[in-house]
């Protein structure tokens, strides 16, 4: 390697090493770490990532399924479905999170993993084009886990959450859907019933129906990229995830 071309080759080198244990967590000086936002800016990862990565590729499978289940999706142009696919799969995967009442711990990432994940994602983007990554840092999992605690909070039933899929999966808002109007016809009918079965449930609760839709909408606030490194770039490594869920949902 050419050491002019590339001033950080030692450093890669060494980093790259399997032995390179001599730049451990406890070596490093986190002195001032924790001022202004530098706590919720701190990279992590899942404590117990076997157990953690399986349970959620559980419910990601389930969540597939559930759309595969539904006719009036099932029935939709594969380029729609495939859409719908794209811009919904990380919410419905959360509002799963929470009806399995699944809780995971995370821990702090050691310094010299961040660095040799840097300067071999360096090394595996050179002329390639950037990607707009969500890193998992302790701010996005506190969003994600306020994000499960309301909706924990509303105690929803089996038949809440399914109607509440329906209306997060028919988007359509989505760009691109060539039945535009017939999912906007959809996601209605999921609301309506929706709203039915809160009333029928909850009857003297009048704003139950809009604090549930308002919780569903906080979902968008979780990206995609940042629930695929935490739950599953431990499993799939660099594959692409969009194309295993395609693969199941056509399969």
């Amino acid at each position: 390697m050419d050491l002019d071309r590339h001033p950080h080759a030692i450093l890669f080198n060494i980093l790259n090493r399997k032995d390179s244990c001599g730049l451990g967590h406890d070596n490093w000086d986190y002195s001032g770490m924790h001022n202004c936002h530098c706590e919720q800016r701190k990279l992590v990862c899942l404590r117990n990532s076997a157990s953690t990565c399986q349970a959620a590729s559980e419910v990601l499978v389930k969540t597939i399924h559930f759309m595969k289940s539904l006719p009036s999706f099932h029935h939709l142009p594969c380029i729609d479905q495939l859409l719908l696919l794209q811009s919904c799969w990380a919410p419905l995967f959360v509002l799963g999170l929470a009806q399995e009442h699944m809780v995971f711990e995370v821990t702090d990432i050691p310094t010299a993993s961040i660095l040799r994940n840097l300067l071999l994602n360096h090394q595996k983007r050179t002329n390639e084009q950037e990607t707009d990554d969500s890193p998992t840092t302790l701010q996005a999992v506190h969003n994600l886990n306020s994000c499960l605690n309301k909706l924990w909070s509303l105690d929803l039933t089996a038949k809440e959450y399914a109607y509440l899929k329906g209306a997060i999966l028919f988007n359509p808002d989505v760009s691109g859907l060539m039945s535009c109007k017939h999912i906007e016809g959809l996601q209605k009918e999921s609301q309506r019933v929706l709203h039915e079965v809160i009333q029928t449930l909850h009857p003297n609760d009048h704003g139950r129906f809009t604090c549930v839709l308002l919780t569903a909408s906080s979902l968008r606030t979780v990206a995609q990229s940042f629930v695929t490194e935490l739950f599953f770039r431990p499993v799939i490594g660099q594959t692409d995830l969009l194309e295993l869920l395609t693969e199941i949902l056509f399969s």
